[in-house]
């Protein structure tokens, strides 16, 4: 079991004893001169019905904050603990795209060449030309889910095979948000090349070579470390006959934006009770991840490729993740979000938050800025409540105090703090 001690670091010191302690309530460790970000996470759980989160920083491939608070049950009774982790929703894309990332450092994918290379299925109905980079850009034109029913959207292989044989669409080359499709042409491209499934592959490209137990796609197995948080809302059971009898007309209209893209009858059910949508293996939306595993990716990918010492993802590689900021909007969410192999950006307002990575529906996100070597996750177990918009748009304000205590760390010097819960566990192995 892990022991958590109050926060007793310095700041540019060798010797301890100078700093201060983590805001009341919170456990973990954070250099000094993050206080200000630990201050403004922790003011976000202030009730028990509130649920809880977690807040991870590193710099130059290191840890500074590694911190979490709150509950992790809606009745407000289990806390949030070093292993708590939740479901991040589309920041699982980020993790997904890095899988593709370390499978074209080995020389098995190309990114300029057409999917249908790999996975031949994939080349039906005029989709032959359509390109890994297309994929990993969201401009591969099959967003809409088309009519797709929750059994089939809870089973991947099924999903796999639809897009497969899915005909080509006028927005191909166009800037489409795949909310959740993006992921089942991930897993069917690594699939063909692999011969695994992303719900394996996560667990051998990502979690295992990064040494945290906390990344999962789907539910967690019962003996992992890591625990799924409920979520928090929506929980209420009443149906909108109007909504239900006009939902599915308007989502099946070739026009229907992010609409399209993720509705289907019954979609709200998924994610209350024990959360239904954890069973199924869905890589754009329902991976499980602690706050550190995501900053500790993304630290990766922000220090060049490296952490602990070991090089991750090739430099080039991790280079070529930076895209050029783009204000064309997308033809899903309207805003421009910068697609550029499999992360985004945010390009408007200009510098509001440099670098690159992938948010979650509810605000859960994993970040990394190479320029200044900063990445961080945050994640909570809120998703759509009354706090929904500042739960969202949050984390813009989270990263500014998290960029303050990075320019504050390179003028007065860090200490990289302990990092809490479980190594990676290979669950795979048992004994005999």
């Amino acid at each position: 079991m892990t022991v958590v001690k109050n926060w007793q670091l310095s700041v540019g010191r060798a010797a301890a004893g100078d700093g201060g302690e983590l805001p009341r309530g919170v456990q973990g460790a954070a250099d000094p001169n993050f206080i200000c970000a630990v201050r403004a996470f922790s003011q976000m759980f202030p009730f028990r019905l509130l649920g809880g989160g977690a807040l991870s920083v590193y710099l130059d491939g290191e840890p500074v904050v590694d911190v979490w608070t709150g509950w992790s049950d809606r009745r407000g009774a289990q806390r949030w603990t070093a292993d708590t982790g939740t479901m991040v929703f589309s920041a699982t894309k980020g993790v997904a795209a890095t899988v593709i990332h370390r499978l074209a450092d080995r020389g098995l994918i190309d990114y300029e060449a057409p999917v249908a290379e790999y996975w031949r299925e994939f080349g039906a109905n005029g989709k032959a030309d359509i390109t890994v980079r297309d994929v990993l850009r969201h401009r591969a034109g099959l967003s809409q889910l088309g009519g797709v029913a929750k059994a089939d959207l809870m089973d991947h292989l099924t999903m796999e095979e639809r897009l497969a044989a899915a005909p080509r669409s006028w927005l191909h080359g166009r800037p489409a948000y795949h909310a959740l499709t993006f992921g089942w042409l991930l897993s069917g491209l690594a699939r063909a090349v692999t011969g695994q499934g992303m719900r394996e592959l996560i667990r051998t490209e990502v979690a295992a070579p990064l040494n945290t137990d906390g990344l999962h796609l789907g539910r967690p197995p019962a003996d992992a470390p890591t625990r799924a948080a409920q979520i928090i809302g929506p929980q209420s059971r009443l149906q909108n006959p109007i909504f239900n009898l006009i939902a599915p007309r308007v989502a099946a209209l070739p026009f229907s934006a992010l609409f399209g893209a993720i509705y289907l009858p019954g979609v709200k059910a998924l994610v209350q009770g024990d959360i239904p949508f954890l069973d199924g293996e869905i890589p754009a939306a329902n991976g499980v991840a602690t706050a550190r595993a995501l900053a500790r990716m993304y630290g990766a990918l922000a220090n060049g490729g490296r952490i602990d010492g070991t090089q991750y993802l090739s430099s080039d590689t991790t280079a070529a993740l930076v895209g050029k900021p783009s204000l064309r909007p997308d033809h899903g969410m309207v805003m421009p979000l910068s697609f550029h192999h499999g992360y985004h950006g945010l390009p408007f307002p200009p510098g509001i938050l440099p670098g690159f990575g992938h948010v979650g529906l509810g605000g859960s996100l994993g970040w990394a800025d190479p320029t200044s070597g900063l990445a961080f996750g945050y994640v909570h177990n809120r998703l759509l409540t009354p706090l929904v918009v500042p739960d969202q748009a949050g984390f813009v304000a989270t990263a500014a105090l998290i960029r303050r205590g990075a320019a504050l760390a390179r003028k007065n010097g860090y200490q990289p703090v302990r990092e809490f819960g479980s190594p990676f566990t290979d669950l795979t192995q048992t004994a005999v």
